[in-house]
């Protein structure tokens, strides 16, 4: 415990030294441009102060006029006596305006019986309108009123002047000048140079701050323009010139003036300042020191939070430290401006807000700097943080929710409408005026969006309600398909899986009918030469038979065997082409020689059966990229079926013949037995003709030979017609 505790101190100590030194950091950033100046004369502040002066300067002493020589200079042009003319009108209109300003007036004081009123009112009109007619007609009449015009803004300007002379006389409190012009030789001053001159009164020894303007640095004075008119026309008085001279900051400057106040604000701030900064920035080189020095941060401290911390958006946790971070910035400018302050601010308060703030701020930053870090660490897959991110999740729900576009147009449409409905509210019920205009909109655009809506939550709904009844095993009816939109194409899509559903139902079901006939017929082929071998075995065991008697079992138990390892090598060979592990040594091979090979195996067999073999081949060779021994296969088992399962006394058709880059050969005979309609069941394994089953075969046949022909890329397809039975190979030629 009192480890635990000694950690957390030293933490403690550790940050209160980083907070003091980013402070000092944020300072020196911040003010530093302001404070890291030689003196306050060379401050943008003071800068203000001194261009201030010399405004003044140029108003009151430099360039200034007297307000009779002002009044003296006004020249009044017969543009400006035509612009007062004309400054309402012409006359006709000048007229009418007058009549109409007294005529609601005079009818007023008329229907009151006030005839003095009345009169006075008409009399007031007539001289107005005589005065605006002696406008256009007596042009020295127009001149007075003008001249009259610049005298009052002269009048007013100079009352102005008088009002805030009280600025530069604050300022010569301060500043002390000495200028002459350049054209004229005239001196402005306020130094007494009767037994001293310019050079020995304003040196950089008596005096904070001197300027020179000499030369190119001379000091212009421009004129001044002030107002007048309705118009706010320009009129200009003052002096130009060019001036050489100095000015200069006294010392010791005086108390009472405003630019002192701020030089020795100044002088502490940047004493503060300069203390303040130094101080942090040895304090924050102290704490980075112990940073790698020292385990100062506790053990445990961020463990407990870590794992939900990982939990949380990767973007969220970047922006919320970006966050922290900026606000802990923040305090940190504001706690450096504390030095600032006047010395009655105590230590302690200093402290106290310091603490409050930045201190507080600065543990939230490191602690999310740290998960952050461990976080990073700690993961794996970085793009399987981004994925679980808000911006990859908001991206992802914008990017599905249009995906249709235009089921997101819609939705984005009617949302706007909605919205706009609901704004419009609160600024018709302040606008009455505006509640026809927008029962119209109401009318036109939001009510069919409200129809709209609804429709298509109505669709929906029956398209939920019907794929549930789907998915509970009920197929009911079609869903109505109304339109193009997108619940339509839904609609028609569900329809569509239905019917994949009852075609696999119907698939399913017919599936598990085979597997019930192949168990049955696999079950019923192995037993029976089986049970042969079995029952002819314990015939032999018995002593009393003959010689003669125990040959024929021996040779019954022969036939029968091989007849059982027949079909285990069909049942074998058919799995593997089934699978797809047959290998196939294809080499260029003469279809027509192969087809003769496999009839010439059953020369004896035709000879002996009452069937009547028609073949036809072409005159040339045909060749095929195949595997011989695996082609002559199907050939066998073809011929094979034909003698076992055609009817007596009927012909067989075989013929080869080429089509289209392919060979196609046809194998056409009569069956002893009824097929029935479904001819793809011909090629399930253990399938046979004789549903009997008492001839001899596997019922592998068909099914080992479409693979075959399968794993060729070629084609085998079966016909029935009746009791006709048609067989079509094609195979790619050479």
């Amino acid at each position: 415990m009192d480890t635990k505790w000694k950690s957390r101190v030293l933490f403690a100590g550790w940050l209160l030294l980083l907070v003091i030194g980013l402070s000092s950091v944020v300072s020196a950033i911040n003010d530093g441009s302001m404070y890291f100046k030689k003196d306050y004369f060379h401050t943008e502040e003071f800068d203000s102060h001194l261009n201030q002066f010399i405004s003044d300067l140029e108003t009151y002493e430099l360039g200034a006029v007297s307000k009779e020589e002002a009044k003296k200079s006004i020249v009044v042009t017969p543009e400006e006596i035509k612009e007062y003319r004309y400054r309402y009108g012409s006359l006709a209109e000048q007229i009418a305006n007058i009549k109409s300003q007294y005529e609601m007036d005079i009818q007023e004081a008329s229907g009151a019986s006030s005839k003095e009123a009345e009169q006075a009112l008409i009399k007031t009109r007539d001289q107005k309108i005589t005065d605006a007619t002696k406008n256009f007609q007596d042009e020295d009449y127009v001149r007075q009123k003008v001249q009259a015009e610049k005298e009052q803004a002269i009048d007013e300007y100079y009352r102005l002047l008088e009002t805030e002379r009280s600025n530069l006389d604050d300022y010569q409190a301060f500043f002390k000048y000495y200028f002459k012009n350049t054209s004229t030789g005239k001196v402005y001053t306020n130094v007494n140079l009767a037994d001293s001159s310019v050079k020995e009164v304003f040196n950089d020894k008596d005096m904070l701050f001197v300027r020179k303007y000499e030369g190119s640095n001379r000091l212009h004075v421009d004129q001044r323009a002030i107002s007048y008119g309705e118009n706010g026309e320009e009129l200009f008085v003052g002096t130009e010139g060019a001036f050489e001279g100095r000015i200069a900051a006294v010392n010791p400057p005086s108390e009472t003036s405003l630019v002192y106040s701020d030089y020795k604000m100044f002088q502490r701030e940047q004493k503060a300042f300069l203390i303040y900064t130094a101080s942090g920035l040895i304090l924050l080189i102290v704490s980075l020191y112990m940073s790698r020095k020292l385990s100062v941060f506790p053990a445990g401290m961020t463990e407990k939070l870590q794992p939900f911390y990982n939990r949380l958006p990767i973007d969220a946790v970047i922006a919320a430290a970006l966050l922290t971070l900026f606000i802990a910035f923040l305090s940190l400018e504001w706690s450096r401006s504390l030095i600032y302050y006047d010395y009655t601010y105590t230590f302690i308060q200093y402290i106290v807000k310091l603490a409050l703030t930045s201190f507080i701020l600065v543990l939230l930053s490191l602690m999310q700097g740290k998960m952050l870090w461990e976080r990073w660490k700690q993961a794996e897959e970085p793009q399987e943080e981004w994925n679980h991110s808000l911006l990859a999740k908001t991206g992802r729900l914008l990017t599905n929710a249009f995906a249709v576009r235009s089921v997101g147009i819609q939705f984005f449409f009617l949302l706007a409408v909605f919205f706009f409905t609901g704004f419009g509210v609160p600024i018709v019920i302040q606008h009455t005026v505006l509640l026809p205009f927008y029962c119209v909109l109401f009318l036109l655009i939001s009510l069919p969006a409200l129809v709209l809506l609804f429709r298509g939550m109505a669709y929906l709904n029956n398209i939920i309600l019907h794929t549930g009844r789907l998915a509970s095993g009920h197929l009911a009816a079609d869903l109505p398909v109304r339109g193009k939109s997108v619940f339509a194409k839904l609609a028609e899509n569900i329809n569509l899986l239905k019917k994949d559903v009852r075609v696999s139902q119907k698939e399913q079901a017919k599936s598990e009918r085979l597997k019930t006939e192949l168990i049955t017929n696999v079950s019923h082929d192995l037993r029976t030469p089986l049970t042969s071998i079995i029952s002819y075995t314990e015939l032999l065991k018995t002593e009393t038979i003959s010689d003669e008697e125990r040959l024929a079992y021996t040779e019954i138990i022969d036939r029968k065997s091989k007849r059982l390892k027949g079909l285990i090598d069909d049942l074998f060979e058919a799995s593997k082409m089934a699978s797809g592990n047959a290998e196939l040594v294809k080499e260029k091979a003469d279809l027509v020689q192969l087809l003769q090979q496999a009839l010439a195996e059953y020369n004896e067999a035709i000879d002996e059966s009452s069937l009547q073999f028609r073949v036809t081949n072409p005159d040339e060779p045909v060749f095929a990229m195949v595997d011989g021994q695996k082609i002559w296969r199907v050939f066998d088992n073809l011929i094979g079926n034909i003698l076992k399962y055609s009817l007596e006394n009927t012909r067989v058709y075989i013929s080869i013949k080429t089509e289209n880059e392919q060979a196609v050969i046809t194998f056409k005979n009569v069956t002893k037995y009824e097929l029935g309609d479904n001819v793809d069941e011909m090629f399930e394994r253990f399938k046979r003709g004789d549903q009997s089953r008492h001839t001899e075969g596997s019922g592998l046949g068909l099914a080992i030979a479409k693979s075959i022909i399968d794993l060729h890329e070629g084609t085998l397809d079966i016909e029935v017609d009746g009791d006709l039975f048609k067989v079509t190979v094609a195979l790619n030629i050479v």
